[in-house]
Formats: C-alpha cells, structure tokens, sequence
C-alpha cells in the first residue's frame, strides 16, 4: 500500500521550480524538484509541519491544506481525490480480510439484458471477474472457465491476467497503455481502502511476479478506469477495436459493470460473430452459477 508521505515525497520530485516560476538563486541543488521548504512556502504552511505531513508524523490535514498541496502539485481530479484518501488513513489501521464480493442482483439483471453481441463484464473493487456475459468472456478471456466468476476463491483477476498470464498480454496490441490504467486505478483503490487485505497481498503479489508492474507502482501514477479502448488480436476472430465505458451502481458502488462498444463496421461484425459462437456454451448465469430449477 502507499503512505501520505511517499505519494507528497515523489509528487514534489516531479514539480521543478521553472515549471511553476520559482526563482532559483545557485547552483548546489541536490534534488530534481522542489525542496520541502519550498514546497510549504508556495502552500502556505510552515516547513517544519510540511515535514512531519512527509514522515507521517502529523496527525490530521485539513482541508484547506491538502488543496493548498494539490495544487502547488499541479495534481488533477483523480489525484487530489487520491491525496485526500489518504490523509484520511488511520495512522495505525492492520489489514483486514473483506467479505466475499458478489454483484447485485439489479447489475446481473441489466447484465442479462444487454444483446449478445454486446460484450460486458462486471468487475469488483480488486478487478475481480464478479459476473459476465458469454460474448464478454469470448471477447476477453475465452480460455478461461467461463464459470469461473461463480467461486468466489478462484475468480479470474484482470490485473493478476494482464500482467501474469501472456495470453491476455498477447491479447492486446495497446498492453502498455492500459496496463498503466490498471496500475493508477489499482492506487486510487488502495487509497480509498487502505485496510483490504486481498488488494494489499494482490499489489504484493504483483510486485513479486511482475518486474513491468513493479516499476509501474513505484511511478506513483493514479488513474480512474472509466472510458478508454481495447485494441485487441484476438485469437478467434482476428483483429477487434472497442471502446469501453464504465457504469457504476447505486447499490455496489466499489462494481464496475465495463460495456464495450465496437470500433467500426469490421469490429462490430467481429463481434457478432463472436457473439454467435459463445451462445452455443451450457446453460449458466453470467456470474457462473447454474439458474435455479422451478
């Protein structure tokens, strides 16, 4: 997980002081950004409490100062968000193991409305395959089970999939753009939970695995996974481009139900056709679960 501190630390290693006008007198700088006192000064706050802010040693940040930080920071939405979950992190918070996940019975319901040649999944809050539909798991993942999402121990992860199984990697022709989305958006969910044991062993198992990751996660970038495109070479129909678009639920607010949408007359028949072959699989619901016998 990350600190208070060490996000504050390399955000002010990124502003250098001709970026935002600072004049800078000498040459005996030791560092690439701005210095701690630099820092407080453009902020308004006293160095010696931006310190203890860094070494998370100062107790609380106000309002005010926190949106003094972000923007002498330059940082946008989503970070400032980020930077104000985790001011508000218990200073001493353990990990906890959270209840199994399972997607709302309204979300399956829209899930199951969708045609079929709409792909769709429903993700939780790590990126855990909670529920899809046949031509969304034929889209993204068609050599996985697709009952997988109805055992809550064995789900398919899209983070552990697209930096762990070269398949997926494979799979898609802008791995690196999306991979970094998956990256930010996995930060801004460590942010607003920073006591979830499952994403805490997930980033840590990923940092072990994955040189690619690790070195993403130590850049510090946040991202909200919301809009964006798949360019993919997929394996059964060829070359598919999508765009995907995320629709959140009052009722699960930490769901994801990602809709994707075809790029093209050529992507839009690829899809059909996908559509076409992935009906004919057994009678299961989109959460992998058998429907129940009237």
């Amino acid at each position: 997980m990350e600190s208070l501190g060490a996000f504050l630390k390399n955000r002010r290693g990124r502003v250098t002081p001709d970026r935002i006008g600072l004049r800078v007198y000498g040459t005996g700088r030791r560092v690439p950004g701005l210095r701690r006192e630099e820092l407080a000064h453009l902020a308004g706050v006293s160095a010696g409490y931006y310190t203890r802010l860094e070494q998370g040693l100062a107790e609380t940040a106000s309002d005010q100062v926190l949106g003094a930080l972000a923007r002498v920071l330059e940082l946008d939405v989503v970070e400032t968000a980020h930077l104000r979950n985790l001011a508000r992190q218990p200073s001493r918070a353990g990990l906890a193991e959270p209840p199994p996940e399972h997607a709302h019975p309204r979300v399956l319901a829209l899930l199951g409305s969708l045609a079929p040649a709409t792909p769709a999944v429903v993700l939780g809050r790590r990126g855990d395959v909670l529920a899809w539909n046949r031509t969304g798991h034929a889209l993204l993942a068609e050599h996985v089970d697709f009952t997988a999402p109805g055992h809550p121990d064995g789900r398919p992860s899209i983070p552990r999939m697209f930096f762990l199984d070269p398949l997926t990697r494979d799979l898609h022709r802008n791995w690196e753009e999306l991979a970094r989305v998956h990256v930010g958006y996995l930060r801004l969910t460590a942010g607003r939970f920073p006591t979830d044991a499952l994403l805490a062993r997930l980033i840590g198992e990923l940092t072990m695995r994955s040189d690619r990751f690790a070195a993403m996660w130590a850049g510090t970038d946040v991202a909200d996974c919301t809009v964006g495109d798949l360019r993919l070479r997929h394996p059964t129909v060829g070359p598919v481009d999508v765009a995907y678009q995320v629709w959140l639920q009052p009722d699960s607010p930490d769901h994801r139900l990602e809709i994707y949408t075809p790029d093209g007359t050529a992507s839009a028949d690829a899809l059909r056709l996908l559509a076409q072959r992935a009906s004919a699989g057994p009678e299961t619901g989109a959460d992998g679960r058998r429907p129940a016998v009237r």
